[in-house]
């Protein structure tokens, strides 16, 4: 039997570099390997391309300066200029620079001030991409960075979402068009990073979601980002309040990972106001998610629900003593706590300010059937529980992006304020200050019910705008009708009485001895089936704390809380004859109207 022929054997041969002929002395940047005019080898980067310096150097110049050696200098690994670019927030200018590295292409918008010192940022900001930097070449490739005069020219940002030019700028990508770049310090992380599949999203994360008010709203509220500024509502937020465990942070879980990694997404109440505005605008447009209030500073939390819903940061100086740009944002918060806003503010002994409880709505998620869960679907809480949060830490990072594709796909603004305003008039409203809030759960409802149409979200139509309605309802029926700040009044001197009615009062008839009394706020006056409180005027001042005199009097007269007065209208008050002798002016509530239908007559 013959033996099987060997395979014939293939010769295989890579081809040689290009070779380069620089005019020198010059700059050279080559993502692979070249040789030069004599052959040597040179390796990937960023070179000088010069001669070497040699004894007759020294005596006279060479007649052709091809005679003299060739000296190629490696600065650093690729490094390209691509473009110049302009920051559309202040008008910086800076490069584009497209660097080769051992794990791809990295692409970084260098600002121009960076060149202004040694350089050291630069350097740090290229190693942690990925370059490498010859060590006693560092100042060189500052010199290489400054000689490149590329003739492109595009715009950048510094803040992510919607652009003046119609696009949506992401850190790794501009949706809607290429016009635009973000522009990033080189190190911060990419907060917007997806994994995973959205059909896997959808069916692992969002289909579970149905039934369960608190879970649609974190999504609605995540996707309401983009709709703000094309409907024209103010940010602000939600907070929802449960007890410990009730599966609050499942709900922000779920919320940030319509954007991003959760771990990466989320942020925390702990920190300072500086860095929650920091944290505000690198997600504008779209959602800030806070867990855990408790761990907010109670004297600032307040102050820090102000700012998130105004969405611009402080001012600060430069050293220059010149103003520094201010951080703008608008995004709808989602928070979470054991505590409501204003029960953590009072911890550090800060009265409620109405509007930052309207600026930061309550939401009920701790006594819902399961919770903060409506339905399980077929599993036990902590089951539900687990899939859930599994499922959205391996699928995240796309539904928000698709949702604004869908967006500038083909919605325009007109037919989204018809919409918009479809939507609100289903959320009824007694004041300017519910109308706010119900613009917020309006906005919501209209995110999710547009994902529903766009086919992003697995449920039934008017399943964000039935959810939304129920969780205002809700609210309203917590807080009441009318004015907030009307409310904080008359319930602030409720506790009042409450809390010093038998110590900083007396009878008004009673002998002077018997009605010595240390810091007085007023009297009392005995009725038939009933006591008067009469307040001085520091006493009112007081109950009412963070309000002045004329707009407590005004809630009180709204509210038909002063149970009496003398004969002239214009007077609040009433003259009554003190023990001891004298006479003084007090204001005369009746504490029953102030606890019933929340201070209404």
């Amino acid at each position: 039997m013959s033996k099987p022929e060997a395979p014939a054997l293939t010769l295989v041969t890579k081809p040689m570099p290009p070779t380069v002929t620089p005019e020198r002395p010059c700059w050279g940047i080559y993502a692979g390997r070249v040789q030069n005019e004599n052959g040597a080898m040179l390796k990937p980067g960023v070179y000088w391309h010069g001669y070497r310096r040699t004894k007759e150097d020294d005596e006279a110049e060479p007649s052709d300066g091809s005679e003299r050696p060739l000296r190629d200098e490696w600065i650093a690994s690729p490094v390209f200029v691509e473009a110049r670019t302009v920051n559309s927030d202040d008008d910086t200018a800076g490069r584009l620079l497209r660097l080769v590295t051992d794990r791809g292409e990295r692409e970084w918008i260098m600002p121009m001030e960076m060149l202004g010192g040694s350089g050291e940022e630069i350097r740090r900001a290229l190693f942690a991409m990925g370059a490498e930097i010859a060590p006693r070449q560092r100042g060189r490739l500052m010199e290489y960075l400054l000689a490149q005069q590329p003739r492109q020219t595009i715009v950048t940002t510094s803040r992510p979402g919607w652009h003046e030019s119609g696009v949506f700028v992401l850190p790794h990508r501009t949706i809607g068009g290429d016009g635009v770049r973000y522009q990033s310090s080189g190190r911060a992380p990419n907060l917007y990073a997806s994994k995973g599949e959205l059909a896997q999203w959808r069916s692992l994360v969002a289909a579970r979601c149905l039934g369960n008010p608190v879970l649609t709203l974190a999504v609605g509220c995540a996707l309401a980002g983009p709709l703000l500024s094309k409907v024209g509502v103010n940010g602000g937020g939600v907070h929802l309040v449960g007890d410990s465990s009730s599966g609050k942070s499942l709900a922000q879980l779920i919320g940030a990972s319509v954007w991003g990694d959760p771990g990466v997404f989320a942020a925390s109440w702990d920190m300072t106001k500086g860095g929650l505005e920091i944290e505000a605008a690198s997600r504008n447009d779209t959602l800030l998610s806070l867990d855990e209030i408790k761990r907010a500073d109670p004297r600032r939390v307040q102050e820090m629900a102000y700012a998130l819903a105004n969405g611009q940061g402080k001012g600060t100086m430069t050293r220059e003593r010149e103003g520094r740009a201010k951080l703008h944002w608008r995004l709808l918060t989602l928070s979470s706590g054991e505590r409501s806003l204003s029960e953590h503010a009072a911890i550090g002994g800060n009265p409620a300010h109405a509007g930052a409880e309207l600026r930061m709505v309550d939401v009920n998620a701790g006594t819902r059937t399961y919770r903060a869960f409506d339905d399980v679907h077929g599993m036990d809480g902590a089951g539900f529980h687990r899939a859930l949060t599994v499922a959205a830490g391996q699928h995240y990072g796309h539904l928000g992006q698709a949702f604004v594709e869908k967006l500038i796909a083909g919605y325009d603004r007109d037919e989204m304020l018809k919409d918009f305003d479809k939507v609100r008039a289903q959320f009824q409203s007694d004041s300017a200050q519910a109308g706010r809030v119900a613009d917020r759960f309006a906005v919501i409802a209209l995110a999710g019910e547009l994902a529903i149409a766009y086919g992003l979200l697995p449920w039934p139509t008017g399943t964000s705008l039935k959810d939304s309605q129920l969780l205002y309802r809700e609210w309203l029926e917590r807080v009441g009708s009318g004015n907030a700040e009307d409310r904080q009044i008359l319930a602030g001197i409720a506790s009042f009485i409450e809390r010093h009615g038998s110590s900083r009062f007396s009878d008004v008839n009673a002998s002077e001895v018997e009605s010595r009394v240390f810091d007085r706020a007023g009297y009392w006056e005995i009725e038939p089936n009933r006591r008067l409180y009469l307040f001085n005027k520091s006493g009112l001042i007081e109950a009412a704390a963070g309000f002045g005199l004329a707009r407590i009097v005004k809630a009180l007269e709204a509210a038909g809380v002063l149970a009496k007065r003398d004969g002239d209208k214009k007077r609040h008050t009433k003259n009554y004859r003190l023990p001891g002798g004298g006479q003084a002016r007090l204001y005369v509530i009746d504490p029953e109207r102030l606890e019933n239908d929340g201070g209404q007559p």
